[in-house]
């Protein structure tokens, strides 16, 4: 029987970060002065962070 790898054992749970308006936060991706950058955007408020934890 073959073995399983360690990272494959482990539970992966999902984070969900809520903004304090009560939406969800998403990560986008926006192209903006010639580079790929990722931001957190609140779906109700439209709200952008650098990191979703950043709305707190």
């Amino acid at each position: 029987m073959a073995q399983i790898s360690k990272n494959a054992r482990a539970a992966s749970a999902t984070q969900r970060f809520e903004c304090p308006c009560g939406g969800e936060v998403k990560m986008k991706s926006v192209f903006a002065k010639g580079k790929l950058r990722y931001v957190a955007e609140c779906g109700t408020c439209n709200r952008q962070e650098r990191r979703p934890s950043d709305f707190r």
